[in-house]
């Protein structure tokens, strides 16, 4: 069964997307994946380098990272009616001293609520990093990134923050031990009710 009209429309419209273009110092690649059945929302920061040269969403060691935490295999994490992908900026926005760019300011308000509409059956959303939860945990929710993962349960329905899983949430992990023993089983069962709903 395919997409509707609309929603194969507005995929066309944002991997057209040029309304940054002469921030972007690898040019526009805007990377993006959802099915209108899709269950589960993961809205992540922006796309890497990797991820720009290939143009397949979390195609790098953050994604097998991501992966492993939720406890899905390739074939479910690309499948676009089970999980949708929409990230803050959805161009690779280049290097800075200390890592990628921040995401282009553009994309959410561009992108995201048309894309949110054309997504009626979502039931978890995964808040992949800071500048997810910026935009979509209520303002004071938490200081930070690690308290605001630390009270994942307090989280209005349906939401989940988690850190962004580069190669530093390796440390980060072994600062914070509650993440592995308490966080993830809960998030893959969350995962699968989702799927299963």
């Amino acid at each position: 069964m395919s997409d509707s009209p609309e929603l194969s429309g507005l995929l066309t419209a944002i991997r057209d997307c040029r309304a940054c273009e002469n921030f972007l110092p690898q040019g526009p690649r805007p990377v993006v994946q959802a099915g209108e059945r899709a269950r589960v929302l993961i809205i992540s920061q922006a796309p890497g380098s990797k991820v720009h040269a290939s143009g397949l969403p979390f195609d790098d060691d953050s994604g097998d990272r991501l992966r492993a935490w939720m406890g899905v295999d390739k074939s479910l994490f690309y499948d676009p009616d089970r999980i949708a992908l929409m990230p803050c900026g959805f161009c690779y926005p280049g290097k800075s001293k200390g890592g990628d760019l921040p995401p282009r300011r553009e994309c959410a308000p561009l992108w995201h609520r048309p894309l949110l509409a054309a997504l009626p059956d979502i039931r978890l959303t995964l808040l992949v990093g800071q500048y997810a939860q910026k935009l979509y945990l209520p303002r004071g929710f938490a200081p930070n990134l690690t308290e605001a993962a630390r009270h994942w349960r307090e989280a209005p329905g349906g939401l989940v923050p988690l850190p962004h899983p580069a190669w530093r949430s390796r440390l980060w992990m072994g600062r914070n031990p509650w993440f592995e023993a308490e966080v993830l089983p809960d998030l893959r069962e969350r995962i699968r009710q989702a799927l299963l709903a």
